[in-house]
């Protein structure tokens, strides 16, 4: 019997670990797995409302052109959601920092009360300064809580398909720019401006409430460390990240704000104008999940790279010569798809180059030093707009160069990790 006893020991004992110890190991797996499952699906919803809500602005911009802020210039009224974008990156390097210190829950639940409070103030402003501090200034401050601490979070929880986790999770911004500006067009028009803002608010603080709960971190948290990190600016590779990621954010949200307005200038009905945006972004649905699938098996910059300049390659010659609703419907298109892997690759690329600890400051100081590029690109392309009397062409060459000029640095960036070309990078 004793001899029996020391066999089944024996059995139970491999390198050194009990069967007890290999249960551990998976139940803590499985746990680690259906935390960033959850993760994800609160993170989609976190970037559904408001990462979605901003590339509806263009719904915006057309809606107060005609009625609140008719007065004003397309370059002011294109500040409002510029500056939004400013405040949201410049709020970056921030959150980063106290999301590697704190994690992202207290981030969230504070996120989703601001945003919130920035669309109920919205819906009951009737002067421009209204919309800068509400639309502009305090809906900024929201979406960065929101969005960083979701965006990293991801990160944290995994390895090999990272790219696919935060393609996923960024995809949400693009149902939510799918839903958004037909949503607002319809509810502008039966319910009025107020209540269609207001609703759009409770959807938010609902998708707020979910992400607070699910969302999570895999990392331990920790002394965020200083201010500003001298390593990382020391960093050519980050650098020159940084450089490609701001000149493509010049121009990156030029169509999103005038593709609407440039529809309408060519006798297309409102309402199939604001379905043009909405295209865009359901497609730039599909250019964030399948080259997020592509990328964690070709390299995340060996995908990045083409589909930049397939996107500055459609603006220069499709945007360019639409003159009817067919070849605008192409360009939306083809441009959602394409222009896809620059909004959902920049973590997993700020990720790649790295170290997990580092991953929430680095995303932040990403998103910060691309911040006065975001507030800069709407009013430069409104002024081009102005000064070519209506006529699109500039703002349109402006939006594509800088696209084109950011992939040129993001092949720098390639180069720097690895020379062969077939390499997975």
């Amino acid at each position: 019997m004793a001899s029996r006893d020391i066999e089944k020991d024996a059995v139970s004992v491999k390198g050194g670990t009990t069967v007890d110890d290999s249960h551990s190991k998976q139940e803590l797996h499985h746990q680690s797995t259906r935390r960033g499952v959850a993760t994800v699906v609160g993170a989609f919803l976190i970037m559904f409302s408001s990462f979605g809500q901003a590339n509806a602005f263009g719904s915006y911009q057309s809606w107060y052109s005609q009625n609140q802020l008719a007065s004003y210039s397309p370059s002011k009224i294109s500040l409002i959601g510029s500056l939004q974008l400013w405040v949201f990156f410049a709020f970056g390097g921030l959150v980063g920092r106290l999301f590697d210190a704190y994690g992202p829950t207290s981030l969230i639940s504070s996120g989703s009360l601001i945003l919130t409070l920035s669309l109920m103030l919205t819906s009951i402003s009737y002067e421009y300064w209204h919309f800068i501090v509400a639309q502009g200034l305090i809906y900024g401050i929201g979406f960065a809580l929101l969005f960083f601490p979701a965006a990293s979070a991801t990160a944290t929880h995994f390895k090999k398909y990272k790219a696919t986790a935060l393609g996923i999770v960024m995809a949400g911004s693009s149902v939510g720019g799918v839903i958004f500006p037909i949503m607002l067009q319809r509810m502008f028009n039966e319910l009025g401006f107020a209540w269609a803002v207001r609703v759009s608010g409770f959807i938010c603080l609902a998708c707020g409430i979910v992400g607070t709960v699910t969302v999570s971190s895999n990392l331990d948290r920790k002394d965020p460390g200083p201010w500003i990190d001298k390593t990382t600016l020391r960093d050519a590779t980050f650098i020159l990240l940084l450089g490609g990621s701001a000149l493509c954010t010049l121009g990156a949200f030029v169509p999103l704000y005038y593709l609407a307005p440039y529809a309408e200038s060519i006798s297309i009905p409102q309402p199939r104008a604001y379905d043009m945006l909405s295209i865009l972004n359901a497609c730039g649905f599909l250019g964030r999940i399948v080259p997020s699938l592509m990328a964690d098996y070709l390299g995340r910059f060996n995908v990045l790279i083409p589909s930049t300049v397939v996107a500055s390659i459609l603006s220069f010659t499709l945007w360019l010569k639409s003159y009817d609703a067919s070849m605008l419907l192409t360009y939306s298109v083809l441009y959602g798809f394409f222009s896809g892997p620059y909004f959902g690759f920049q973590v997993a690329c700020v990720a790649q180059i790295s170290r997990p600890d580092r991953i929430g400051a680095r995303v932040g100081m990403l998103y910060t030093g691309c911040s006065l590029f975001a507030l800069a690109g709407g009013p430069i392309a409104g002024a081009i707009l102005s000064w070519q009397h209506g006529q699109y062409s500039g703002l349109i060459y402006f939006s594509a160069a800088t696209f084109l000029a950011g992939a040129v640095l993001y092949a720098c960036v390639r180069l720097r990790l690895s020379l062969t070309l077939l390499d997975k990078v």
